[in-house]
């Protein structure tokens, strides 16, 4: 598969103590094949310095093809997703959430089931593999591994880790799906959406995790693993357009 440019969609929504960091990751990065890095970030109406910070790196990285496209209110991550998606020109995409809690020097181990011919989706999975994770919350790791169970029981997949950020998808087909959640429901449809399209080539990779605890700025809760069984079942059962 020829790739000439990768987009890297990151939703940021109050990131301005760790975005310039993940940008500098990305840009250190030095993609496989020549690929080029087209990055698209969506600002989620922060009301921190994330704006600044993105403007003040963007002015002092003039070589970096950064697109930046903001919110007028709070929609939520599914939601400058849907935004970055719409935006992105790369033959295939991967979403980078803004903190440090996934490692882009791994995008090579994603683009490489891609690159050989293999597969149109590759999802990131932190349960598989010998790579870094940090050792976190337990209930969190059960709740994960239980919906992702929930969700193969539909979607007939044999994923690890369907609530992974690292997704990589064939953009013409990611654009073609007509996602509707705004906030982190966006997994579990995007999940089932593509699962049902004919004969779609989906990969999975190991990867590594350095989680954050919640007074280092994570915001997932239980509410949204409530959100992800209504998702699963509605996108799955009751609404499969």
């Amino acid at each position: 598969m020829n790739i000439k440019k990768l987009s890297i969609i990151i939703p940021a929504f109050n990131e301005g103590k760790t975005i310039h960091l993940i940008l500098a990751k990305i840009k250190a990065v030095n993609l496989i094949s020549k690929i080029k890095k087209e990055i698209i970030i969506v600002n989620d109406y922060s009301t921190d310095n994330t704006e600044n910070a993105i403007k003040n790196y963007m002015s002092q990285n003039p070589d970096f093809d950064i697109q930046y496209f903001k919110h007028e209110k709070n929609e939520g991550k599914g939601a400058a997703l849907h935004t970055g998606i719409k935006k992105a020109t790369g033959e295939y995409l991967i979403i980078q959430d803004a903190d440090l809690e996934y490692d882009p020097e791994e995008y090579n181990d994603l683009l490489k089931p891609v690159i050989n011919g293999f597969a149109d989706v590759v999802y990131g999975s932190r349960f598989v593999g010998r790579n870094p994770h940090r050792i976190l919350f337990f209930w969190h790791t059960i709740g994960n591994k239980f919906l992702t169970a929930l969700s193969n029981i539909f979607t007939n997949l044999n994923l690890t880790d369907m609530e992974t950020c690292y997704k990589l998808f064939n953009t013409k087909i990611i654009q073609h799906i007509s996602l509707k959640e705004k906030r982190f429901g966006f997994e579990p449809e995007v999940t089932a959406k593509t699962s049902r399209i004919p004969n779609i080539r989906i990969y999975e990779v190991g990867i590594s995790y350095y989680g954050r605890t919640y007074d280092e700025g994570k915001k997932i809760s239980w509410k949204d693993g409530f959100r992800a069984i209504y998702c699963i079942l509605k996108y799955n059962i009751f609404y499969k357009k």
